[in-house]
């Protein structure tokens, strides 16, 4: 009992530690056009690759624009797109997911079979080819990662389902008169709520880190709209005259990416922890 205690203790400690420190990226991000020393899209050809200084805190890049102001109009890009994009997913996936594993069939076999042929390919692969398809902007980076996103909510909403369905409490709703609509989103989804939302925390540093890859490969966020993975790679060409114009985002997007996968590792041993209590 003693240490069950106390890994509660440390677990909830941790969980509150990263979840002050995700608050306070997000809130960083909602205020970024506030925080901005300058305008993150002017450019200057008196200040092209000029070192941090007081006016410029991380330099400027080939064009004389604002590293730091455009890191911070960047966080926004980066980690709306990444929680709007794991949200959809997360909604998609799950309500496919559990009408598969409900009502079986038909349902379930379109589902998954859908979900095998995309998990054929691999995430990132699959997600270039569509991307390039598509073409640039961020609408059609996150269309070509949320396209598998959602299969790994479904197979495990999916799996869920079929552990609880025979449950005498799904007997009862069922025998009670409720629709299958009914108990699935009000009997089922409580139920089987916690592995999905610790699957979605885990994936927000995944999900960060495609659209940076796409975006670094000019095929995700397009220019001049800042976006860490973008100025990774329009700067990288001149990175040993002006390194700071990559390592401000590079370093931007590595410390996002660990707070939110060392949160998602928190949420997971919190509910653990809930669990074998």
């Amino acid at each position: 009992m003693r240490m069950r205690k106390t890994l509660k203790t440390k677990s909830r400690a941790r969980l509150y530690v990263f979840l002050v420190l995700a608050g306070l990226l997000v809130l960083l991000a909602v205020a970024a056009p506030m925080l901005c020393p300058n305008d993150p899209n002017a450019t200057s050809a008196l200040d092209m690759n000029k070192p941090p200084s007081a006016r410029f805190p991380f330099g400027t890049d080939r064009y004389g624009r604002c590293i730091c102001s455009r890191v911070l109009m960047g966080a926004r890009t980066s980690i709306f797109s990444a929680v709007t994009l794991v949200a959809v997913t997360f909604v998609v996936g799950t309500a496919l997911g559990m009408a598969a594993g409900y009502y079986g069939g038909v349902v379930d076999t379109l589902v998954m079979r859908l979900a095998d042929v995309l998990l054929a390919f691999p995430q990132m692969v699959l997600a270039i080819a569509v991307a390039g398809i598509l073409g640039g902007g961020m609408f059609n980076a996150m269309l070509a990662l949320g396209i598998t996103g959602w299969t790994l909510y479904a197979r495990l909403a999916r799996a869920q389902v079929l552990a609880l369905k025979e449950e005498a409490y799904v007997s009862a709703a069922r025998l009670s008169g409720c629709s299958g609509p009914e108990i699935l989103f009000k009997t089922l989804l409580p139920n089987m709520l916690g592995p999905l939302v610790v699957n979605a925390s885990t994936q927000i540093g995944t999900t960060m880190i495609g659209i940076a890859g796409l975006s670094f490969l000019g095929i995700g966020v397009m220019e001049p709209q800042a976006e860490w993975g973008s100025m990774i790679n329009a700067s990288r060409a001149y990175i040993q005259l002006a390194p700071w114009a990559v390592l401000a985002p590079a370093c931007a997007t590595v410390i996002t990416v660990m707070v939110f996968n060392y949160l998602g590792d928190c949420v997971r041993d919190a509910l653990d922890v809930e669990v074998a209590k």
